[in-house]
């Protein structure tokens, strides 16, 4: 009498089942080379940060810049960092979820192998960030840096992405909408862009999550680079528009459209 075949395959099967549950096991442990983010906190440059104007503006005289009714709100990404690795389960849960998303670490954190590095880098953007948005601001006001002083102040937060609002920031603080009103029109507005001394806008990445950070805080427009339209529209959020800007004059063109009941550009 001859065995089943079906009892000759059965031993073979199992060992089968148990290398690859071994081999999942196993790459379930290893780090791999991505991060995973989600959205981050969000800050109104009109405000305060741990009880300190995030702007702080004196002219020659001495006087303070203007108050604002309505909010620009700088956005960002929270992300995993190489001291925190990240694994295939967690990639896995990434990939499928909504409110995450799964990044190449180098594209996330492009310079230093370890977080000392990567914050001095971040911090480093930051100011230079800093320092762009202000001379965007003040050349754009036709005013010079000896007509009046311009302080930022924003901790925990590092890179270029929020030269943009700062800048806008300013120009609201300074001059508001030239007439008496605010940039804004009292609305919160949301939004992310890197900028230039010349007024450039340009792309930053993560656009996805900072949307979705924006409408959790309340905002009702999302100021976007036109690069990344696209990515911002990938997910719908009722209730938040979202304007191509490709420059600062653009920008501020968007913003008096909104305020005047105008045509104005959407993704």
């Amino acid at each position: 009498m001859t065995s089943s075949p079906r009892l000759r395959r059965g031993p073979a099967l199992a060992v089968c089942a148990a290398l690859v549950a071994a081999l999942l096991a196993v790459a379930a442990l290893v780090p791999l080379p991505y991060a995973v983010a989600q959205p981050g906190i969000t800050t109104d440059v009109l405000g305060e940060d741990r009880g300190r104007p995030v702007i702080t503006v004196t002219d020659a005289d001495g006087g303070d810049g203007r108050t604002s009714e309505g909010e620009l709100l700088m956005t960002t990404i929270a992300a995993t960092g190489p001291d925190d690795p990240v694994r295939l389960p967690a990639v896995v849960r990434g990939w499928f979820s909504g409110q995450r998303a799964v990044m190449p670490l180098d594209a996330v954190y492009p310079v230093g192998g370890n977080v000392d590095e990567i914050r001095r880098h971040n911090t480093a953007e930051m100011r230079r960030s800093q320092d762009s948005a202000v001379q965007a601001a003040l050349r754009r006001l036709e005013l010079s840096p000896d007509e009046v002083e311009v302080r930022l102040r924003l901790e925990d937060v590092g890179g270029p992405s929020a030269g943009l609002m700062f800048t806008l920031g300013v120009i609201d603080k300074l001059e508001g909408d030239g007439s008496g009103g605010d940039l804004t029109g009292g609305r919160t507005v949301a939004g992310t862009g890197t900028i230039k001394a010349d007024g450039t806008v340009g792309p930053v990445g993560g656009v996805p999550l900072k949307t979705q950070a924006a409408r959790r805080d309340g905002a009702t427009v999302f100021l976007v680079p036109e690069a990344e339209c696209a990515d911002a529209g990938a997910q719908l959020h009722e209730g938040l528009r979202l304007v191509p800007v490709t420059t600062l004059g653009g920008a501020l063109d968007a913003l008096a459209a909104l305020r005047d009941g105008g045509p104005v550009p959407t993704c």
